[in-house]
């Protein structure tokens, strides 16, 4: 019986919940109450439902359409912080290099997952060569060993490969490695992976005014004709569709940009986590790419 009222009672209250405004907007309205205009007034309240709904999900698409279009276009990374991660747990050199070339990996498949066209990653830098040779020799296996077994995915997921630096120092194993990766991506435009080894922002802008200047010496090209744009074309960049990128990250804490892209940085903006590289995983990138579109790229202008 207790069960029945209770029945009863919401029946009721659902009912009055129902009807009360009905009345109400009937009576301010002038509009005769009748079964055929409370189903009307139902039918009206669902549509206005309906089409909120429809404005909300517009709204979203437009605020994910709106954060796709501010991603970078280029990021470049400074791999920073591999030695301390491993002295934090008691590890050798080595071993934090190896940690930190399995995450080069992986943040790069991430990147291009979310949608950047070109990853620049500082692997190795001139001055690393003053660096013990055994540290050295360690780095450049590394490069070799990752090379060689991601080959079939750079194939597979249509990166293009592209390593930029000095190449006079490099062992002839490691530069046919380097040849072949890049003769079998050529041709793939989406996804472009850039890494540099024995690259120096310095030699790369020092390498472009010789090649102008002999350009200018053999009658190539007039020095009234040479500007940003000329200069550009001869950076090691020149193999990348957007040179210049918009996001820099360097891991660890450390605040300087260590002789890397000294040109092509001019107006990138800059983002120092204080995260050891083997540790900046994909909620740390995805904490970049938020930090990114905050900012308000001006370019020397007011806006």
């Amino acid at each position: 019986m207790e069960q029945m009222v209770y029945i009863v009672s919401v029946v009721f209250t659902c009912l009055a919940l129902l009807v009360i405004p009905i009345l109400f907007i009937t009576r301010r309205l002038s509009v005769h109450l009748s079964f055929k205009n409370i189903l009307r007034f139902i039918k009206l309240a669902a549509s206005q439902l309906d089409d909120e709904e429809e404005n909300n999900e517009k709204r979203g698409t437009m605020g994910e359409e709106e954060k796709r279009r501010r991603l970078p276009k280029h990021v470049a990374i400074i791999l920073d912080g591999n030695r301390r991660w491993a002295e934090k747990r008691g590890l050798g050199t080595s071993e934090g290099h190896q940690a930190g070339a399995r995450r080069l990996i992986e943040n790069a498949k991430d990147c291009f997952a979310m949608g950047i066209n070109t990853v620049s990653l500082f692997a190795f830098s001139t001055e690393n060569w003053a660096r013990p040779e055994d540290e050295v020799k360690g780095l450049m296996a590394l490069f070799e060993k990752h090379l060689r077994s991601e080959m079939s995915f750079f194939r597979s997921d249509k990166i293009k490969i592209s390593v930029i630096g000095n190449r006079t120092k490099i062992s002839q194993s490691l530069l046919d490695l380097i040849t072949e990766a890049e003769e079998a991506t050529k041709s793939y435009e989406e996804k472009h992976l850039i890494i540099a080894i024995d690259y120096s922002g310095r030699f790369d802008i020092l390498q472009a005014c010789k090649s102008l200047a002999e350009k200018a010496k053999n009658g190539l090209i007039q020095v009234e004709d040479i500007d940003e744009d000329v200069m550009e074309k001869e950076l090691m960049t020149n193999c990348s569709e957007f040179p210049n990128p918009d996001l820099l990250i360097r891991t660890s804490g450390e605040q300087r940009i260590s002789n890397f892209f000294l040109w092509q940085s001019a107006y990138t903006e800059l983002y120092f986590p204080n995260v050891l590289w083997p540790d900046f995983g994909e909620a740390e990138y995805l904490e970049a790419l938020t930090w990114y579109q905050q900012r308000q790229r001006r370019f020397g202008l007011r806006v």
